[in-house]
């Protein structure tokens, strides 16, 4: 029995794991996969207080190192759902069962897909969601980004160190991403912006070879040879295994504003996984916080 059983290991479970242990609750972090979440996958993160510029997986692995350090345990265990017992909590993973006086929910986000047909048979066939993670294979090759949101200039700009020539694709008229990373993108003169495109198809049998584009305003269609095609164009939740226990809007994610609370007495919610207007790791670890702090209360 635990005290509180946080699922999710991003800067929201990995913050509220740290307040709970420092005010002496037995913790336990499950994660189903890689400890961290999506931050992991941001080559450098230079808008976090305190730090002038570092990569998602050094600052993971600084709050890892300070969260085992307070006492806490991390486990890897892909958690189900999770049933009220009243007073307690079942939290059930793939591999059993476990039970916890209170539980935090911060399963964060997933990336969203393309939809297209065969996308899932080229992933690590030219498609990926990660250039931090794959973009060393391409280096010296012809690449494209989809997106043109922060993460999708944070991709190019790092593609562009690697790759011949790098695409940038966005169905706007404009890029969305913050001024700076537009500047940084505008400098490199191996990338190129695409603007006013969407992605129809893609091309190649055993491995991506090209791309397949359509102008939004005329319906022009064109052919791009790329080796590889960076997908990042947004994240979605993927909460339905709790909605038992955790109310869902209409969107998908948690239903519930900054105080955290669920219907459910003594489920809480953190971090991009629940409601809100803004989804930056600042505002992750305020949430951890939040939801630990009021976990600590509930099982005084």
């Amino acid at each position: 029995m635990y005290d509180i059983i946080i699922v999710g290991s991003g800067p929201a479970g990995l913050t509220a794991a740290l307040y709970a242990r420092r005010a002496d609750k037995s913790v336990l972090v499950l994660e189903q996969s890689t400890l961290g979440g999506q931050v992991t996958f941001s080559p450098r993160i230079e808008n976090y207080p305190g730090f002038v510029s570092m990569s998602g997986n050094e600052f993971i692995d600084k709050l890892v190192d300070q969260v085992i350090e307070q006492g806490a345990d991390i486990d890897l265990k892909k958690v189900i759902g999770i049933r009220d017992n009243g007073e307690t909590k079942t939290v059930i993973t793939e591999k059993g069962e476990l039970e916890a006086k209170a539980v935090i929910i911060a399963t964060g986000v997933k990336h969203r897909q393309t939809g297209l047909e065969r996308e899932n048979e080229l992933v690590g066939h030219g498609i990926s969601y990660c250039a931090v993670c794959d973009g060393a294979f391409y280096k010296g090759r012809k690449v494209a980004v989809l997106g043109g949101g922060n993460s999708a200039l944070q991709e190019a700009v790092l593609l562009s160190d690697l790759a011949q020539e790098v695409y940038v694709l966005q169905d706007l008229d404009f890029l969305t991403g913050e001024a700076k990373l537009v500047e940084s993108i505008s400098e490199k003169a191996n990338v190129k912006v695409v603007t006013g495109c969407r992605l129809t198809g893609l091309i190649g049998e055993n491995a991506l070879e090209g791309i397949e584009i359509e102008r939004v305003s005329s319906g022009e269609k064109q052919n791009i040879a790329v080796d590889g095609l960076f997908v990042a164009i947004g994240l979605i939740p993927d909460n339905d295994s709790f909605k038992a226990v955790a109310a869902l809007d209409e969107f998908g994610y948690f239903d519930s504003d900054e105080s955290c609370l669920t219907d459910t007495p003594g489920v809480f919610v953190a971090g991009d996984c629940r409601s809100k207007k803004i989804r930056q790791i600042t505002t992750a670890s305020a949430d951890g916080a939040v939801a630990a702090l009021a976990a600590c209360r509930y099982t005084d």
